[in-house]
């Protein structure tokens, strides 16, 4: 009997298995869902869209927001502001259904997701904007004026 060691992708821990020529039935099972193919399945099967990317930039004036979400329509977003949370979410269906087919697997027909953002008291929340182009959602959010950052100054020593 030899032993083998096996080191997920990520490197992270290792497990020994005992090797015996043919692996039983369960064991074969337990190594399917092992794999990255068995571990997908389980996790990403039917539940929707992932949380999309996003990327924060600010300058002197205002915040923006960047999501990554390709394939949407700017009816399918909900932006909401409900005080210092900014909430972004989307919910869609597609109705395009075959009656006579037969799937093995179906990962789309219905998708969502929600990200909140708390934005700082220093922002002009009537002020804030949404535009969807290109598969990115770009929310600009402008800071009030004593947020802004004032040039710098020499001060004189008497």
């Amino acid at each position: 009997m030899s032993t083998v060691v096996t080191v997920p992708k990520n490197g992270t821990s290792q497990e020994k298995k005992n090797v015996t020529g043919l692996p039983s039935f369960s064991s074969w099972i337990d190594n399917f869902f092992d794999t990255d193919l068995g571990t997908g399945l389980l996790s990403n099967f039917n539940h929707g869209m992932t949380l999309p990317a996003v990327n924060i930039k600010e300058d002197n004036e205002n915040y923006f927001l960047e999501l990554a979400v390709p394939g949407m329509k700017k009816d399918d977003f909900n932006v909401e502001l409900d005080n210092d949370l900014l909430s972004i979410s989307v919910e869609s269906k597609t109705e395009d259904e075959v009656e006579n087919e037969y799937y093995t697997r179906r990962e789309f027909g219905y998708s969502s997701f929600k990200r909140t953002f708390t934005l700082p008291d220093t922002v002009e929340t009537e002020k804030i904007s949404a535009k969807y182009q290109e598969g990115i959602l770009n929310i600009h959010i402008p800071k009030r004026e004593e947020a802004k950052r004032k040039p710098s100054k020499r001060i004189d020593i008497s």
